[in-house]
């Protein structure tokens, strides 16, 4: 399936990038991305997967309750194994679910919203893009790193700029 597919790309081209990385690189923190590390990026790009993968037995998915390990954002051979695994484990079949997730920061309720796997998969291969980009910003401060020319850019803008 071409979701599958574009997660699988995403993932390798965030894996390629990762090994070109020195253990410092991965966790120093750039003054691009607001003191954050590529680690941390990292990290969360794989968290919100595991919510989603965790959520999916139950039918129940709430991003805010990430465990914010701090192992992956410090160590990039367990991130890369958590991206390994993801995709291993990420082709479900689609089926009906629900979003837990309380908006804004004046309000402690939670809202449950419908959804469904495929629909919490685009919105994460999204999530991930977006911050792959952020990398991206990051990784312009390391001169050394071969970067590929759609790492962290949209298939839509791809297309677009393809015109």
């Amino acid at each position: 399936m071409q979701l599958f597919r574009a997660i699988k790309d995403s993932f390798t081209q965030l894996s390629t990038v990762i090994d070109q990385l020195t253990a410092e690189q991965y966790t120093s923190p750039s003054q691009n991305l607001s003191n954050a590390t590529i680690g941390q990026h990292t990290r969360h790009i794989i968290e919100m997967y595991q919510c989603l993968l965790n959520g999916y037995a139950s039918g129940l998915v709430s991003y805010d309750h990430r465990k914010r390990d701090v192992l992956i954002e410090t160590d990039k051979t367990i991130a890369k194994k958590l991206l390994l695994e993801i995709l291993q484990n990420c082709e479900c079949a689609n089926k009906e679910m629900q979003l837990e997730a309380v908006y804004g920061d004046a309000s402690a309720s939670q809202l449950k919203l419908s959804t469904n796997y495929y629909r919490e998969l685009a919105y994460n291969l999204e999530h991930t893009v977006h911050h792959m980009a952020l990398i991206r910003v990051g990784l312009k401060e390391l001169n050394s790193i071969n970067i590929k020319e759609g790492f962290g850019v949209a298939s839509s803008t791809t297309r677009f700029r393809q015109q």
